[in-house]
């Protein structure tokens, strides 16, 4: 019955012929399935990985610490090449980030319920990314204990931050998107963090989890409040996708260095950022839903409209790569034409150019072909080599400018440090312990928003397309109770 039901649902849509949620689920299962990894004891597939990543942060401790004792003379910086590997892996991490907000705020605005299984994966991955990318202006600036000139507050040394400087524009940026996505994550997290304090066995456990559940009582009022904070949060979020990252492309558009001095920018990096965003979220996806065995919940329809939307911000970022050529090529300048078409194709970082061009042009165009977009293996290495691709761009776009600019005297070559290579690692490795111990001690899965999804497409079986307008309605009554 509950498989003819969950068929009758998902039929009313012929864009939706498969179910999101598995057809034999209650909300006892549900319970079962999502919980299940916060109170199981970690295998020791967990405590390997967690050891590596421990292992690779240690390097960001031993990086940051030379880097602190020494100076910033430790890394491959040189003139010209003023930024380097620290703008190169910021941009990249906080392009990571970029994932989680769309998919938890502009998805929830427009009513996409195949968020509901990933949302809370992506929402995570989004802090811990910016938290890394967070770390590289600050140590970029050789003096961080200075870090708090940066911000605008009443200074009796009269030092205030200059607003022209792009370091000051990713302070701003950074930092907001950390607090608002902050907020976001932890408003969603409230119901299920009040379904563990219920569920838990110890009382140290439910001290823990009563106390981060903010008194949650599951009353209408509750829901009531909830579900306002929720959409006002996610109506907040929304032009941060697009902020952000448009601050950040400012930081090389508004100079004249050949190769940066282009208006479209601000769109390719955007949609650069979601594109390598939502290729981190299939990197992550793809072994945790098998391990923590949630097939059910996160299905092979999540995983194909992911991938659907890496086709699509793939083909934007190749018509970035076009534009910039055809631009330079029309505009006549030497500069640019020399940077295009000599530097990057055939110069000193041509491989890094090949490579980006593999991964990011070609790559993505495996998934016009449904049998790719539902490949858990192609997706998860075409996911991997989205991401490689992403890193060389930003490589290329940073370092082949800054290698060779207009004057031929001032040339020199660029190579990483051991210590660039550490910190790099190493956040990596921060990024790693932090979402491995959010595996370990949060659902990964939002139990409530399963649950309501869930009841939808069973108001949809039962009541027909009409189902679905109103189970939308009944759903704060069904969950106070």
């Amino acid at each position: 019955m509950a498989e003819t039901a969950a068929h009758t649902a998902a039929s009313l849509d012929p864009l939706e012929p498969r179910p999101l949620v598995a057809p034999h689920h209650d909300d006892k299962s549900l319970n079962e399935t999502l919980l299940d990894h916060v109170w199981a004891k970690p295998g020791k597939g967990w405590f390997m990985l967690f050891g590596l990543a421990l292992s690779a942060l240690g390097l960001l401790v031993l990086g940051v610490t030379v880097t602190l004792a020494r100076g910033i003379g430790m890394w491959g910086n040189n003139q010209p090449n003023g930024w380097a590997f620290d703008i190169v892996n910021f941009v990249w991490w906080v392009g990571i980030g970029h994932a989680g907000t769309l998919i938890s705020a502009i998805l929830l605005l427009f009513q996409q319920k195949w968020r509901t299984s990933i949302n809370r994966f992506a929402e995570a991955m989004t802090l811990f990314a910016v938290c890394c990318a967070g770390l590289f202006p600050l140590l970029h600036t050789g003096r961080p204990w200075f870090a708090f000139w940066l911000f605008p507050y009443p200074s009796t040394l009269g030092a205030w931050p200059q607003f022209r400087s792009p370091l000051v524009w990713d302070v701003f940026a950074i930092s907001t998107y950390l607090t608002v996505s902050a907020l976001f994550w932890y408003v969603g997290l409230i119901p299920d963090l009040a379904a563990l304090r219920d569920s838990s066995k110890g009382k140290l456990q439910r001290t823990i989890y009563g106390l981060f559940a903010l008194g949650w009582r599951g009353s209408g009022r509750h829901w009531h409040n909830y579900k306002i904070g929720y959409l006002l949060l996610a109506g907040i979020s929304t032009p941060l996708v697009v902020s952000v990252h448009t601050i950040v492309s400012f930081d090389f558009a508004t100079s004249l260095i050949p190769g940066w001095h282009a208006t479209i920018f601000p769109p390719y990096f955007v949609a650069g950022a979601v594109f390598s965003g939502f290729a981190m979220v299939i990197t992550l996806i793809v072994p945790a839903r098998k391990y923590l065995k949630l097939r059910d919940v996160i299905t092979d329809r999540h995983l194909e409209n992911m991938n659907k939307v890496i086709l699509a911000t793939g083909l934007i970022v190749s018509y970035g790569y076009m534009m910039e050529h055809f631009i330079a090529w029309y505009s006549g300048s030497e500069y640019e034409i020399w940077t295009f078409y000599v530097n990057r194709a055939r110069g000193p970082y041509a491989g890094v150019y090949w490579l980006m061009i593999a991964c990011n042009v070609i790559t993505p165009n495996i998934f016009w072909f449904k049998k790719c977009r539902t490949s858990i293996p192609i997706m998860w290495v075409a996911s991997i080599l989205v991401n490689i691709g992403m890193w060389c761009e930003r490589f290329i776009i940073i370092v082949t400018s800054l290698t060779q600019d207009f004057l031929p005297s001032s040339w020199d070559l660029y190579s990483p440090t051991w210590v660039d290579w550490s910190i790099y690692v190493g956040t990596l490795g921060l990024f790693s312990t932090l979402f491995l111990l959010f595996l370990k001690f949060v659902p990964a899965v939002a139990v409530s928003e399963v649950k309501e999804l869930q009841l939808e497409l069973k108001h949809a079986a039962h009541h027909g397309s009409h189902g679905v307008e109103t189970a939308a309605a009944g759903t704060l009554t069904h969950g106070a109770h």
